[in-house]
């Protein structure tokens, strides 16, 4: 696949044109098959195209992504149209004032945003089922779901139609979809990216986050949308692996693949993670149904029927318990912290299984078949509970469904995930592998 970086260099290179990169990337938008596309930004895209290429004419630094299309899932702002959070509730919103912040950094670096992609109504799923535009389609088999809620940023990236996609991960909304549609997908440390400007579904939990094909992209965003290089680790990296319910509902794969990782790191449990997981949905549930209270008290029959349960299930949670949670969170952190103080990275799988069928939406947890909407997110919501950044990796795995792993780390320890990522992607074992017949074409 084509790299952002392998973009940028050409077009300030002067050896293509920012608009012929855009006007490919716009084309292979208008003819996505996988229902990953929900706005195609035509005429901004053109417009942002030509800037860059007119400040290479004049000699100047384009920035660090120039002339990469990119795309945003349906909840970020985009200057002139309203921010719907992949709802019909939403679509005659007023129209955003202005970018979001991280539109607005990619912008300045030289980045061409190109489209919206699709997402689970209101961020609530890990399925991306949307009842307006439809359900995304895995480009390593479109008979499967591409996880959510971030499928359509997944999904775009995964079928070589962008290099690069944002996502936002509440409770797993990146890290999920990257594990099906074979990618790199960064959660990073909660709050460690900028949030202003997107439609919030929980924000305890809310963060935004890049899908890539490359790590080397995956620093170069980083950077961008930080405001700062992304220094790599040095020297020993110490690991350790989760065990518990991590090892519970988790494919042979990645229990094979974690061992081989570091078949003599440690085996952690976490302490009270079933109750982490369902204080997470709690939180969850509770800020979500009361961002959400008003409007369902005048348009709920606008709602996704699945969506609007959920919420108004929410709504009604009363505020005794939601604290009790959020004390049981604190508490969990303290005893968190204390476990994992000798170690920079911890590895666990990052979805139960590979991608089920968009006919039949369920899995196998704990024996029983559950829905894939809700509980694809099994091994990610315990570590957003925890607010520890999580790199999903790709298992390399030529020829079979994608299956990821999470690489999680400390508070400002995004340079420990890139660094271990690295190293496993030099050994072979961890990857992206094109979906077959997907061809991304040369620069032209």
């Amino acid at each position: 696949m084509r790299t952002a970086a392998a973009i940028a260099a050409a077009v300030r290179a002067g050896e293509v044109t920012a608009r012929s990169v855009a006007e490919q990337a716009i084309a292979a938008l208008k003819a996505d098959t996988h229902v990953a596309v929900t706005r195609v930004l035509e005429e901004r895209a053109l417009a942002e195209a030509a800037a860059v290429d007119a400040t290479v004419a004049r000699g100047d630094d384009p920035g660090p992504l120039a002339g990469v299309p990119y795309g945003v899932k349906d909840l970020f702002d985009v200057a002139g149209l309203p921010t719907t959070a992949g709802s019909a509730v939403r679509a005659n919103a007023t129209p955003a004032t202005s970018d979001a912040e991280a539109i607005h950094r990619l912008q300045v670096a030289g980045a061409v945003l190109t489209c919206t992609l699709n997402m689970d109504e209101f961020a609530y799923g890990f399925a991306t089922i949307n009842a307006t535009h439809g359900t995304t389609r895995n480009p390593h088999d479109p008979a499967r779901l591409a996880g959510g809620s971030s499928g359509g940023s997944a999904a775009a990236v995964a079928a070589g139609l962008l290099c690069f996609a944002l996502g936002s991960d509440t409770n797993g909304s990146i890290r999920v979809p990257a594990s099906l549609c074979g990618l790199y997908g960064l959660k990073p440390a909660h709050a460690s990216l900028p949030l202003e400007g997107t439609f919030p579904f929980a924000e305890s939990f809310d963060d935004v986050g890049p899908f890539t094909a490359s790590l080397e992209d995956m620093a170069l965003i980083w950077g961008v949308l930080r405001g700062e290089p992304l220094t790599l680790a040095q020297g020993e990296i110490r690991i350790a692996r989760l065990g518990g319910r991590f090892r519970d509902n988790a494919d042979p794969a990645q229990l094979a693949a974690i061992d081989a990782i570091a078949p003599n790191a440690p085996l952690l449990e976490l302490p009270d993670i079933s109750r982490a997981r369902s204080a997470a949905f709690l939180i969850t549930a509770y800020e979500g149904g009361h961002l959400h209270r008003a409007t369902l008290a005048t348009s709920a029959l606008a709602y996704d029927p699945a969506v609007r349960d959920r919420l108004i299930a929410g709504a009604l949670l009363p505020e005794e318990l939601y604290a009790k949670a959020k004390a049981f969170r604190a508490d969990f952190l303290s005893r968190l912290n204390t476990l994992i103080a000798d170690f920079d990275v911890l590895l666990a799988p990052a979805t139960p299984c590979s991608a089920p069928l968009i006919e039949d939406p369920r899995i196998l947890i704990d024996g029983a078949l559950s829905p894939a909407r809700a509980d694809l997110g099994i091994h990610t919501q315990p570590i957003t509970f925890t607010a520890l950044p999580a790199l999903a990796v790709p298992l390399r795995r030529p020829g079979m469904l994608p299956l990821g792993l999470q690489l999680i780390g400390k508070p400002g320890g995004e340079g420990a995930l890139l660094a271990l990522a690295q190293r496993l992607e030099s050994d072979e074992l961890t990857g992206v592998t094109a979906p077959e017949g997907i061809v991304t074409g040369e620069l032209t």
